[in-house]
């Protein structure tokens, strides 16, 4: 996530390289002109990539932690 707040601001990987946030800054350019898709598919991912990555902290948690043991 941070990576790509930063290469949405143009501070992240190189141009040449690949980011979700890369390509979401490359499709705002876009968005008005009836491309919208452009930033829509990269954004959807990203939030989703984001949502599961909490999701799989909160299960890990939920297992490991031995103090919420209902038993």
């Amino acid at each position: 996530m941070s990576e790509a707040a930063l290469s949405f601001l143009g501070l992240g990987m190189p141009v040449t390289k690949p980011s979700l946030g890369s390509l979401i800054r490359s499709g705002f350019e876009y968005i008005f002109s009836g491309s919208w898709w452009i930033t829509l598919f990269p954004g959807v991912f990203l939030v989703l990539l984001v949502l599961v990555i909490n999701l799989l902290g909160d299960w890990l948690r939920d297992v490991l932690n031995p103090k919420l043991y209902k038993g």
